[in-house]
């Protein structure tokens, strides 16, 4: 699954998100929008890390609801 399937289905993993990064708000969820940059920065963003280690974060996020 490619993250086109995410970004159009992200009402679905908005809570699964919220699950991994407890510190993004549902505010900042909405302007995520499934958007991958947008989360990347986020992460970056509410937990105070580098970009790689956010982008890491999140392809594990994919790859664990890419079925």
């Amino acid at each position: 699954m490619n993250w086109d399937v995410i970004e159009g289905k992200w009402k679905q993993f908005k809570g699964e998100a919220q699950v991994q990064w407890g510190k993004l708000t549902n505010d900042d969820l909405d302007r995520i929008e499934g958007n991958r940059d947008k989360l990347v920065g986020a992460i970056q963003e509410r937990y105070g890390i580098e970009k790689d280690e956010a982008e890491k974060q999140v392809d594990a996020f994919h790859n664990k609801h890419a079925t």
